[in-house]
Parts: C-alpha cells; structure tokens; sequence
C-alpha cells in the first residue's frame, strides 16, 4: 500500500525536482505542509524534516469525483519526504490500494494512471 524511494539529493533539490516534474505531468502542487515547522510553532521539537506535498491532477481528480462523491476524502494525492540531511525517503499511498476502500470498480483505470504518474514523479525527484 506504501510505495517509497530513498534519495541522496538534499531537501531543496527533492523538492525543486518534484515541482518542475509535476508541472510536466500537468499535476499541481496545491500545498507543501512543512510539519517539522508546524510542530515547532506549536512548541513541539521534531528534529527530522518532514513535508507533505499535496499533488493533483484536476482532470484525473473530475473522472473519480464524478464516479464517487466519498473519494473527496482521499484527494489531493499526497508525497511525502521525509528523513534529514544526507538522506530522505520519499512515500505515497499507492492511489490503486487506496481506490478498492470505495467499492467502485471502475476506479481502478484512473488510479493507476495517477499511479504510474506519482511513482514516476517520485524518481524524477529522488534523482
């Protein structure tokens, strides 16, 4: 159900790399949450980095949501990085184990067309 990749690149080459592959697979990146900041805002130290890259592709996101309303609540596809200096794993939720929670067979096709994408996305990143 977790699809992960190690990475040598630092966190801003990750990020940088992820983008610009986005943009080229026509998917958006509608927020970046940095938890390691989050978390020190709140008080709380977390020594390890930590972003979640909130990915969408709108005309992939209007063939799910017309098919069923409740996958709402899976989407955006999300890419998470996470680890320090000299090594970060980048992970996602495979969006075909995600899908078989709906019941909704015909999900399957676009789940692993945004599938290939992520993962194809992922490697751009980790370089």
């Amino acid at each position: 159900m977790l699809h992960t990749i190690r990475s040598h690149r630092s966190l801003g080459e990750i990020e940088a790399a992820l983008q610009e592959s986005a943009a080229r697979h026509k998917f958006g990146v509608l927020a970046i949450h940095d938890l390691r900041e989050t978390m020190r805002k709140k008080g709380v130290e977390f020594n390890t980095d930590c972003r979640i890259y909130e990915v969408c592709n709108p005309v992939q996101a209007k063939k799910v949501l017309e098919a069923n309303g409740a996958v709402s609540t899976a989407l955006p596809c999300r890419i998470s990085v996470y680890g320090n200096p000299g090594g970060y794993t980048l992970a996602t939720l495979l969006p075909t184990e995600l899908m078989q929670m709906f019941g909704s067979p015909e999900l399957g096709v676009v789940a692993q067309e945004v599938e290939v994408v992520l993962k194809e996305m992922m490697a751009d990143a980790a370089g």
